[in-house]
């Protein structure tokens, strides 16, 4: 057994230890010179004072500024070290006060430390403590007393070649900002027992373990360890070690808070040996590495505070993963107790599949798990013992199919009430979305539960926008008959239109409802034809439209339209006849970002053209006092190119050639009023019944067939007003709105200006 071990599990040989002590250093005095102040005295050293050692005896005071110092022995006195002072080891006992500024402290190799406490107090600011063959700094107790010894550290480097720091029971070690490093390979960073240490913004290093935390003796065996914004680092073992042996074992109370991190050399952040006891809270902190706890031992865990642990927990009596905490498992794990308590446990990655043991789970959380759907294999949660509370598992979604109808398990339990869900009630597995099951105390991916997928849903959803994007661009044209008959039709002109339009398409038995808004605008020219009967206008235009969609879980569309088009409009003035036809080639852009089941987005994007046509026949029937009535009839198709793409989840889209038909029967009425200054102000009212009759569009994703139907009635009620400003301009604005089985659009609005010459 080695010297340490043996003072360090037998009170009596520690109490000798301070004797032994002062018998060798007073020796050493016989034949060495040395400097001593007595009770009582004050003294005060310069750069140029001899170096010597020193003896400082009760209430004498010894303040050295620059001088070079030896050995030091304070006995209930005090010792001030300023800047730019250089000391061998200095030995501190029977309440005496230590102070180091910007001192250097480098211990001879026959020193057990560098600074040795013993029921006395340090404090040290910006100074180099270094032991090459032993301690760094060590604070004890007055040996069969409870007087320890307390060092507070400041933006200090203390080195010792066995441990950085070392505390017995009633001591307490403070850093900040600060670097405590044991240099030798089997070395610690600080060892305590029975002792506490709190360490802010530092950096506590050992060649084996960081922080080893053991007993003293059986009745002084438990170390407090407080890290703030701190690392701790064992370069060959673990980060922090909790020893017990034959003689006794540790109770260690850990706190790691505010950033701080653990690295183990060999992987573990935290070890529990001997009998010995951790609890462990880890506080907005994220760590990586394993707790590995021996046979016989206990850990207690608690991630509190948006904290994190990335690794393995081997035989952990409790966890509890609190408040937006994560535990990620690296490997197959065992816990005694899980407690959730807000937080969530993530089963590796996505090509990783662990299994979880637990005895007893309770609380509320969620756990995140992966599942390949095509070889069955799976995270699996598995609960030996009693299971309570509401708890959500949130399984990653995939673009491909799922393989085959059984049911596959992710949750066992013995018994409980607890319940489990998944996140958003379903999970996205290539076209569809599967529902969970209970069987018993197991809980199963139910096959025979499903709907249409998030990504499925986005692509019908797109492939659907086509005709209501051209139908709202083309919306805006059969308002220009007010503007054209204020000129009878006669004239050149240009004109521009800007619009917005919004659409909520219904779900149908796909779920493959959106909202769709649309804003854009339309330029044009056009000019009477002197051919056939005089009464013939024909005209192009040009436009662009960007329509933004809103799908379920928070998944977005965009379809940006690039369009050419051209329109002839027969008017006839005496019988109030009128024709107009339009038609139009579009050029659309489309981008799908879809946010799956397991909050992961998966994006694709497309192009495809597309033709559209419109007819409409009326008649503008003119009333008493300038009032009028316009009965109309329209007849508009749309044809859009099939295309192909694939979600960049692997999912597979295909849409057929789609199209769609609405015919529209409506009556507009108005009012002409002249005004002073010679202009014309017609406002109006309008309202139609639509119909759209396309009933077939084929979409296939992942090549399972879907319908998008569209088909069915809606009203349309519109008012607007046109303005005859002068003989050259005309003004137009319109508001509209619908409502029908598939689709309603609650507003749309358009604005314009024309420009005859």
């Amino acid at each position: 057994m080695s010297i340490n071990a043996r003072f360090k599990k037998h009170p009596l040989a520690l109490a000798l230890q301070v004797p032994a002590v002062s018998f060798f250093m007073l020796a050493a005095a016989v034949v060495e010179a040395r400097s001593e102040l007595h009770p009582g005295m004050e003294r005060t050293i310069e750069q140029d004072h001899r170096v010597d050692d020193w003896v400082i005896g009760k209430n004498a005071h010894l303040t050295s500024n620059g001088a070079t110092l030896k050995q030091s022995r304070v006995t209930a006195g005090k010792m001030t070290l300023n800047a730019g002072t250089t000391a061998q080891d200095i030995h501190a006992s029977n309440g005496s006060q230590i102070s180091l500024t910007g001192t250097t402290v480098v211990a001879r190799s026959s020193a057990a430390s560098a600074i040795n406490l013993q029921g006395s107090q340090a404090t040290i600011h910006g100074s180099s403590i270094t032991h090459a063959s032993g301690i760094g700094l060590s604070a004890a107790r007055n040996f069969l007393t409870d007087e320890g010894s307390t060092v507070n550290v400041f933006n200090s480097v203390i080195n010792g070649a066995t441990r950085g720091a070392f505390a017995t029971a009633f001591s307490e070690l403070n850093f900040t900002g600060s670097e405590v490093i044991g240099t030798g390979d089997t070395s610690e960073g600080i060892l305590l027992w029975g002792a506490t240490a709190n360490a802010t913004d530092s950096h506590i290093s050992g060649g084996e373990n960081g922080v080893r935390l053991s007993y003293e003796s059986a009745d002084l065996n438990t170390s407090t360890l407080v890290l703030d914004h701190t690392s701790v680092e064992g370069r060959n073992g673990a980060a922090l070690l909790v020893e017990g042996d034959a003689y006794g074992s540790t109770v260690a109370d850990i706190q790691v808070r505010n950033g701080s991190t653990l690295t183990g050399g060999n992987g573990n952040i935290l070890e529990v040996t001997g009998g010995s006891t951790a609890n462990m809270n880890v506080d907005h902190s994220d760590l990586i590495g394993d707790v590995v706890v021996e046979e016989g031992s206990t850990a207690k865990l608690q991630l509190n505070n948006r904290a994190s642990l990335t690794g393995q927990l081997k035989n952990v009596a409790e966890l509890s993963v609190n408040d937006a905490s994560r535990w990620v498992l690296v490997g197959d794990s065992n816990v005694t107790a899980l407690k959730m308590g807000g937080g969530a446990v993530h089963f590796g990655g996505a090509d990783e599949f662990y299994q979880l043991d637990v005895k007893s789970l309770e609380g509320n959380g969620t756990f995140v798990m992966h599942t390949d759907f095509s070889t069955h294999e799976t995270d699996f949660l598995n609960v030996e013992g009693r299971a309570e509370g509401n708890h959500s598992l949130l399984l990653a979604a995939t673009g491909s199919e799922l393989a085959s109808g059984a049911p596959i398990k992710v949750v066992h339990t013995e018994g409980g009430d607890a319940h489990f869900s998944l996140v958003g009630d379903t999970v996205d597995i290539g076209a569809y979305a599967y529902g969970l099951q209970k069987d018993g105390t197991d809980w199963l991916l139910d096959p025979t539960r499903r709907g249409t997928s998030t990504g499925a849903h986005s692509i019908l959803a797109l492939f659907n926008s086509a005709p209501t994007v051209l139908y709202g661009e083309m919306s805006i044209l059969r308002t220009r008959m007010g503007e054209l008959r204020f000129s009878e039709g006669a004239s050149n002109g240009l004109w521009m239109r800007s619009y917005g339009n919004k659409f909520d398409v219904a779900a149908n038995k796909n779920g493959a409802g959106y909202a769709q808004t649309q804003k854009g605008f339309t330029i044009g020219a056009d000019a009477p034809l002197s051919g056939g009967d005089g009464q013939w206008l024909a005209g192009v235009m040009a436009g662009h439209s960007t329509s933004d969609l809103s799908l379920t879980r928070g998944s977005s569309g965009e379809v940006k339209s690039y369009y050419l088009g051209g329109y002839a409009t027969w008017l006839d003035a005496e019988s109030g006849l009128y024709f107009d036809g339009v038609v139009k080639l579009n050029r659309l852009h489309t981008e799908n970002d879809v946010t799956m089941s397991d909050g992961k987005k998966a994006k694709g994007n497309y192009s495809q053209n597309a033709v559209g046509a419109s007819a409409e026949f009326g008649r503008h029937i003119k009333l008493d006092n300038d009032f009028f009535v316009e009965p109309y009839g329209q007849l508009s198709a749309t044809i859009t190119q099939a295309q192909s793409y694939e979600l960049s989840n692997g999912l597979q889209a295909k849409g057929d050639r789609s199209s769609s038909v609405v015919g529209k029967l409506g009556v507009t009425v108005g009012k002409n009023i002249q005004l002073e200054s010679g202009g014309v102000l017609q406002p109006y009212l309008r309202t139609a019944v639509a119909h759209e009759f396309d009933q077939s569009n084929k979409v296939f994703v992942n090549d399972q067939s879907f319908n998008n139907d569209l088909s069915g009635s809606r009203i349309e009620l519109a008012a607007g007003v046109a303005m005859s400003v002068s003989e050259n301009v005309k003004l137009h604005a319109d508001f509209e709105t619908s409502q029908g089985k598939k689709i309603d659009q609650p507003w749309g609005v358009n604005f314009g200006v024309r420009y005859d010459f």
